[in-house]
Parts: C-alpha cells; sequence; structure tokens
C-alpha cells in the first residue's frame, strides 16, 4: 500500500470518528428533546402544549440568530486550525452568544410581560434562560469545530441527567412556565459544564470584534437562519391565528414523532458543515458526492422512520403523546414527506456553507421559506392543520430543489477560481 493510500485511509478513518460522535451527540439531543415534548404533551394536553410550541418555536428562531452571528462563522473559519486560533476564536464566539442571549432574553421577558395570559409566562421564562441555553450550544459548536465531538456528547448527556429530575418536579407543578424553566435550568447546568471542558471562559467583552471581524459571513448566515426559523415561527403564529392553539399543539405533535430526524437536521452544521470544509480543502471534487449521501442517507432513514410511524397501534401512540396523538397522526404522511426534503436540502446546504457561497445560501433560504410559510398558511386557511402539514410537505420538496440548483452553480463557481 502506497503512502498516499495510507494517507487516504487515516483521513477517512479519523472523518469517520467525528462523525460517529456527531451522530451519537444528535442521538443524545434528539432524546433530550423528545423526552421534553413527551412530557409536556403527556401532561398539559394539546391546547397547553400549543403555547409550549410557541415558546419553543421561539427559541429556534433566536438560537438561529445567535448561530449566525456566532458559531457558523466559526465553522466555516476555524475547523481543523491551531489549538491556539481555536481557543481565541471560540472564547469570542462564545462570548458573542452569550450576549445574544442576555439582549433577547430580555426582550422575551419584556413581551412575556406585555402578554399576560395563558401564554405571556412561557415567554418570560424562556427570556430568563435563553443565555444559557445559547451559550450550551456555542460550546457544541466550538467542539465539533476542533474535531473534539466527544465532549459536545458528554455536554449533552449531562444536559439529559440534570433534565430527568427538572421534569419530575415541572410535572408535579403541572404549568408551561414550570416546563420551560425545567428545560432551560438543565441546559444552564450543561451550559456551565461546557466552561469546565473547555477551559475558555466567554468573552462577552470580544463579542462586538468577533461580530466586525465575521461580518461577511455573519450577516448573511443571520438573514439565512432567521429566514429559517422565521418561517417556522411565522407559520405557528399563523396557524394559531387562523385554526388556534390547539392545531398549533397538533402540528407540534406530528413533529415530536419524527423529532430524531427534526433535531438532527437543527444541529446539522454541528458536523457537516466542518466535515465539509475538510473535503473541500483535502479533495473538492468529491464535495458533490458528500453532500449527495449526507442528504440522501436522511432522507432514506426519514422515510423509514415515518413508516413505522404508520404502523404504530393507537395504543402506543396515546401512551407517548397522550391527548394529542389522535389529531397528529392524521399528519404522519405530510410530516414524513416534509422532513424528508428538508434532509435533502440540508445536504446542499452543507456544500454550501463549506464553499463560503454565503450569497447563494441565502438565495436559497429565502425562497424556501417563503415557499414554506405561503404553503403552510394557505393550507391552514383551507384545511387547519392537515392542510397546513401538506402544504409544508409541498414547500419544502420545491425548496430542496432551489438548494442544489444552486451547490451545483457553487461547485462550478469554485471549478472555475480553483483550476
Amino acid at each position: 500500500m502506497t503512502t498516499t493510500q495510507n494517507r487516504g485511509n487515516t483521513a477517512l478513518r479519523a472523518m469517520a470518528g467525528r462523525l460517529s460522535w456527531g451522530l451519537a451527540d444528535q442521538a443524545v439531543s434528539s432524546m433530550t428533546n423528545f423526552a421534553v415534548g413527551i412530557s409536556v404533551a403527556r401532561s398539559l394536553g394539546v391546547t397547553a402544549f400549543g403555547v409550549f410550541s410557541l415558546a419553543w418555536v421561539t427559541y429556534g428562531v433566536v438560537l438561529n440568530v445567535s448561530r449566525g452571528l456566532a458559531t457558523d462563522p466559526l465553522m466555516v473559519r476555524f475547523s481543523g486550525v491551531p489549538a491556539a486560533a481555536w481557543r481565541g476564536a471560540v472564547a469570542r464566539s462564545s462570548g458573542t452568544a452569550l450576549g445574544v442571549g442576555v439582549v433577547t432574553g430580555a426582550v422575551s421577558v419584556l413581551a412575556g410581560l406585555a402578554i399576560g395570559g395563558s401564554v405571556g409566562p412561557a415567554f418570560v421564562g424562556l427570556g430568563v434562560v435563553l443565555p444559557a441555553l445559547l451559550l450550551q450550544d456555542a460550546w457544541r459548536f466550538g467542539f465539533f469545530a476542533a474535531g473534539a465531538g466527544r465532549k459536545a456528547f458528554l455536554n449533552d448527556t449531562v444536559w439529559g441527567a440534570a433534565l430527568i429530575p427538572a421534569m419530575v418536579l415541572a410535572a408535579r407543578d403541572g404549568s408551561v412556565v414550570a416546563f420551560v424553566l425545567a428545560w432551560g435550568g438543565s441546559g444552564a447546568v450543561a451550559a456551565g459544564y461546557g466552561c469546565v471542558q473547555a477551559g475558555i471562559p466567554p468573552r462577552v467583552s470580544r463579542a462586538l470584534g468577533w461580530l466586525r471581524e465575521q461580518r461577511d459571513l455573519g450577516s448573511r448566515y443571520l438573514v439565512e437562519n432567521v429566514s429559517n426559523s422565521g418561517a417556522s415561527q411565522l407559520r405557528a403564529y399563523g396557524l394559531g391565528a387562523i385554526a388556534g392553539l390547539a392545531a398549533v399543539g397538533t402540528v407540534r405533535g406530528a413533529e415530536l414523532l419524527l423529532g430524531p430526524f427534526l433535531a438532527v437536521l437543527m444541529g446539522l452544521s454541528l458536523v457537516t458543515v466542518a466535515e465539509a470544509a475538510r473535503v473541500l480543502r483535502r479533495a473538492p471534487h468529491r464535495l458533490r458526492f458528500f453532500c449527495l449521501l449526507l442528504g440522501a442517507g436522511q432522507a432514506a432513514a426519514a422515510l423509514l422512520w415515518g413508516g413505522a410511524l404508520l404502523l404504530l397501534p393507537d395504543r402506543a401512540g396515546e401512551f407517548v403523546l397522550g391527548g394529542v396523538w389522535p389529531t397528529a397522526s392524521a399528519l404522519i404522511v405530510p410530516a414524513t414527506l416534509g422532513v424528508m426534503g428538508a434532509s435533502l436540502a440540508s445536504g446542499a446546504a452543507a456544500g454550501l456553507r463549506a464553499l463560503g457561497a454565503a450569497r447563494r445560501s441565502l438565495r436559497s433560504q429565502l425562497l424556501a421559506s417563503t415557499c414554506y410559510v405561503t404553503g403552510g398558511l394557505a393550507g391552514a386557511a383551507v384545511a387547519g392543520a392537515v392542510g397546513s402539514a401538506w402544504g409544508v410537505a409541498t414547500a419544502t420538496i420545491t425548496g430542496s430543489a432551489v438548494w442544489w440548483l444552486h451547490l451545483r452553480a457553487g461547485l462550478r463557481e469554485n471549478e472555475v477560481r480553483s483550476p
């Protein structure tokens, strides 16, 4: 065996190891999110679950703000760099994430106090825990950028362990805000542990410097990420206004059934952007195949999971989701198709991020998000939760085609730049 072959095999083994830790971490994250959703759905019923879901999708928007400004540029520019460069970048990016959490947390608390009623307290609770939640997510990105997925796995495991007693206490209280605080409080434990693991304090004072340094990528990723999660938020708010909070709970219940894959998609960039960037540096001609394998593999897994859910007996479904199951089960087919479309798109998105083609990825995301909101709300107006689910499924499949067209163009442009 030649030296080149030995190096190639070593690189493949190293990639497999990093991806394995990434999959393990996402498995823990999926189980944690699934456990939270199940506990809330079983304890509170479909309407209160709808209230919790509004707080959840709002958290998703804020999380993507943090990722766009703080950690997506970190993954693109500081994956596999020398330790000294990584430490400085992680200190600044984690400080930026913490600063975003403080600012958005304050806004959430004020909004919750202004809203009042049954929805307001959930947003007050969310505002209290946002800084810790965003810091915990920043540590995960930092560990994966360094190729230390084992540390991210341990961090999420600590979160899961802390969540168990917190959920028990929340169930005794029986309110939405108790569950929000339990989920966020256990995340704060993991955020503190992340500081110990990294041995680096988050430098909030360096946040403005980080934003200036990364403004070329950060500004575009911010718009891209917010358009993605913001589309989910607009759909949830619009669905609640059109069909009621129970419809929001129904849609969230269907998404929860596909939770393992949704959680993987949410945290996809933790692993795949860094790996795609490595593939681009070492073997640019293999990037297209890597992205196709990534997207198609996830789509196939989502299809298998959706098929298994269709065979799930009603008794088992009611055990999992309680009173949410009867309505959520009717959305399994469109929800599965939607996740498959998003899975295919995620492969192309990872490639565009690795290429640094922020303008193309932004265009793709804006068009896909517009389709998502339009399809979700138009469907809701026609047929409530069921119509919204089918509208979203159609939109995600259309959006996937857009992502792949832009990746093809981005790869051609990269070939021209690097003959």
